[in-house]
């Protein structure tokens, strides 16, 4: 059981032990997440949008926003998730912070070390240590997000249609909508959705889509005993076959040797 089920760090090196698809696998929380890279560098998607990340940079990713990460084995950081504080004053959009002001970097990082002290302590007054820890995390996102739009004040048209995509697969990925389906709900042709999901993430809108898809596939296959017919039938896939042919053509395994094998 954990102590303080309202907040949880997680270093990168959870992040990946284990299987790796765990850590890049398409997907969404119901928590908001902070994540804070301190060396290293790799790709991250969020709401459709592709960027490198290196060392210093602060991921906000809100709850339910599909996101993907790619990292190299070098890549250290921790993972803050806000999991029981409705109350806090967090950002409702996704924002991807570059932090190079030295001094703005050490206060995240001892904000991040005083909130595991507290977890791990389990002293008098930790609750409400904790709460405060939270609290001045919010102001420290809210502060560097200010700096930065500053400069870049309003996302491009083309980033507003690929979150609009992204919110709309997290909450329908597992129906049988097609990418023109998305593109007719969003108002413009399929080939435009793709032409755009490709300028921001590098990836066709039938990739995000299919991406999705195989990685809830993974996690269902790998962590629960359903039939692979009723994961099939859940994700929206037309017979079993098809999804079979669809998930060995993404990942190099049958659903089967898949399940198997973790």
């Amino acid at each position: 059981m954990t102590l303080f089920p309202e907040i949880r760090l997680t270093p990168f090196s959870r992040l990946t032990q284990g299987s790796r698809w765990r850590a890049e696998a398409m997907r969404s929380y119901a928590s908001p997440q902070l994540v804070w890279i301190t060396k290293g560098q790799g790709r991250i998607t969020v709401a459709g949008v592709t960027q490198g990340f290196g060392a210093h940079n602060a991921i906000f990713i809100p709850a339910h926003t599909m996101h993907g990460l790619e990292m190299t084995a070098q890549a250290f950081g921790t993972a803050v998730s806000f999991t029981g504080m409705p109350d806090l004053d967090l950002p409702e959009a996704p924002h991807h912070l570059r932090i190079r002001d030295n001094a703005v970097q050490v206060e995240l990082t001892m904000l991040l070390d005083q909130l595991q002290r507290e977890i791990e302590g389990k002293r008098l007054g930790a609750q409400q240590a904790i709460r405060h820890y939270a609290g001045l995390l919010c102001v420290w996102l809210e502060r560097q997000i200010e700096v930065a739009e500053e400069g870049d004040p309003a996302p491009d048209s083309a980033r507003r249609l690929a979150a609009g995509f992204a919110a709309l697969v997290e909450k329908e990925f597992r129906s049988s909508k097609s990418v023109s389906d998305y593109a007719a709900q969003l108002g413009v042709t399929a080939t435009h959705l793709t032409r755009i999901c490709n300028q921001t993430c590098g990836r066709t809108a039938s990739e995000l889509l299919a991406e999705r898809k195989i990685s809830e596939a993974r996690r269902l296959l790998a962590d629960t005993r359903a039939p692979i017919k009723d994961i099939a039938a859940s994700l929206g896939y037309a017979s079993p076959a098809y999804f079979t042919r669809a998930f060995q053509a993404r990942t190099g395994h049958a659903p089967l040797s898949f399940r198997k094998s973790g």
